[in-house]
């Protein structure tokens, strides 16, 4: 049986695990097993959503936007797991949670600088750093204070996590003029949030107003649309319904299901999901 996740293989920030039964219920309203339809998943990230797609709607053709090399860095699983076992060796008498003592600090700092394989910050950050604190780069990690965070067994192999889908790398822009005017397309759009650095997006290190105008402008129905309160899409739609009747039509009657999300304690804000068929 083909294993169907839940989650996303190895860390991601932003991936949508807990809008997947909300996403899974708005996929339905493609008939069957999706034949004849087109689901682009233009931001790509983790490829969390183009594989639920995948695996609800078999016959459609899925196209993952893999903008941000997450295939490549699903390849490097291996690795991964030779530095954790380092690193759960040398931390294994530190209580979890815990600032690492100085000399164990140092210990993982060099095993990390003379590791011999592939190395991921953002996997590494999800180790070492508090969940409201993502290094950019090695050198910043490197930079700052560790605690016991450490995954307690290996990463899985994720083989077939990418079966059936059409893998893409080229600018959001791109992708969806060239499917703009196409029949039975629907886009599921998951931005980077506005007016944030955005270093998870390897290759869109800023994802200002103008983009996300830009966005707005090229979005058309059947899309589903993910968001947040930091990013104010759903004030950004009331503003279009009283200033901009004319492009507001395309998101009305859009059905808006919001969610509590929390990053830390005392840090929460809510995720929106925008759906219109």
């Amino acid at each position: 049986m083909t294993k169907v996740w839940n989650q996303a293989p190895i860390p991601f920030v932003g991936q949508k695990r807990f809008f997947l039964q909300l996403f899974k219920e708005s996929l339905k309203q493609i008939p069957d097993d999706g034949a004849g339809w087109v689901i682009v998943d233009v931001f790509g990230g983790s490829g969390l959503l183009a594989h639920t797609a995948k695996r609800n709607k078999p016959a459609a053709r899925v196209t993952y936007n893999d903008f941000d090399g997450y295939a490549e860095r699903l390849n490097n699983i291996p690795d991964y797991n030779r530095l954790l076992a380092e690193i759960q060796q040398l931390t294994k008498d530190v209580s979890r949670g815990a600032r690492l003592p100085q000399d164990v600090e140092a210990a993982v700092k060099s095993a990390i600088r003379n590791f011999d394989g592939a190395i991921d910050v953002r996997v590494l950050s999800s180790w070492l750093l508090f969940s409201t604190k993502q290094a950019v780069d090695i050198e910043q990690l490197l930079g700052w204070e560790f605690y016991n965070k450490v995954r307690k067994t290996p990463f899985n192999t994720c083989d077939g996590y990418l079966d059936g889908l059409e893998i893409v790398s080229e600018n959001y822009v791109s992708l969806m003029r060239r499917y703009q005017r196409g029949k039975n397309i629907l886009f599921v759009l998951d931005p980077p949030y506005v007016g944030t650095d955005q270093f998870a997006y390897k290759n869109e290190k800023y994802f200002n107003m103008v983009s996300f105008l830009k966005l707005i402008h090229l979005t058309r129905p059947p899309f589903i649309l993910f968001s947040s309160n930091r990013s104010e899409i759903c004030e950004y739609i009331d503003y279009l319904k009283e200033y901009e009747p004319q492009a507001w039509s395309k998101f009305a009657d859009a059905q808006i299901h919001k969610l509590p999300a929390k990053m830390a304690k005392g840090v929460s804000y809510e995720d929106n999901m925008v759906v219109k068929f």
